[in-house]
């Protein structure tokens, strides 16, 4: 009973936010807004230049809220803006590149001293994936959406997308591989 509750309670702090009810608003933001920097944080290095993108992407949640059709989640829904909000932002201030002249100049951190299960030490090395990698990683392995989606949010070719997703995964296998051997777990 209470799962039904809390979303019929969402359900009427949507429809309070839709006719611009700001302490609804409110709470519908405090309630995400921890999870939806976290997804924005995931696409943007700088965790204040995510938290900007996050403001900005809730504006847009609160401008086209009364697009949302109840027909999926509401979190989902929301989450859906902040990776296209990430996206935006990333095709803005930086030249992403789809291709392999990226991988001549990236360089290999030598003093890690995370374990081999270190989520900070993951994500670290997620970051470390040029833009384009990263983009596709996340939208197919986090984001769990499909090739052909991918390659239509980021304008590339389906087979760009997959190569690219192919590259990173590769990559990010290297750096754990390289990391498990300098602290000796195997």
């Amino acid at each position: 009973m209470k799962i039904i509750a809390l979303n019929n309670n969402e359900k009427a702090w949507i429809k309070k936010a839709i006719s611009g009810d700001s302490k609804a608003q409110q709470m519908l933001y405090e309630k995400y807004a921890g999870k939806m920097l976290g997804v924005c944080r995931q696409y943007v290095k700088d965790v204040q230049f995510a938290e900007d993108v996050m403001v900005h992407a809730f504006v847009k949640v609160f401008q086209n809220l009364g697009s949302f059709e109840h027909r999926g989640s509401f979190e989902g829904w929301v989450r859906r803006i902040m990776v296209r909000e990430s996206i935006s932002y990333l095709r803005k201030k930086q030249f992403v590149v789809y291709d392999d002249e990226v991988l001549e100049n990236q360089e290999r951190t030598t003093n890690s001293v995370y374990s081999a299960f270190d989520v900070a030490y993951i994500q670290e090395q997620i970051d470390k994936l040029p833009e384009g990698y990263k983009m596709v990683f996340l939208l197919y392995a986090v984001e769990g959406y499909k090739h052909y989606e991918i390659a239509e949010m980021l304008h590339i070719s389906e087979g760009t997308s997959k190569s690219q997703l192919f590259k990173a995964r590769k990559m990010l296998q290297e750096n754990l591989k390289w990391m498990m051997r300098s602290t000796g777990e195997n």
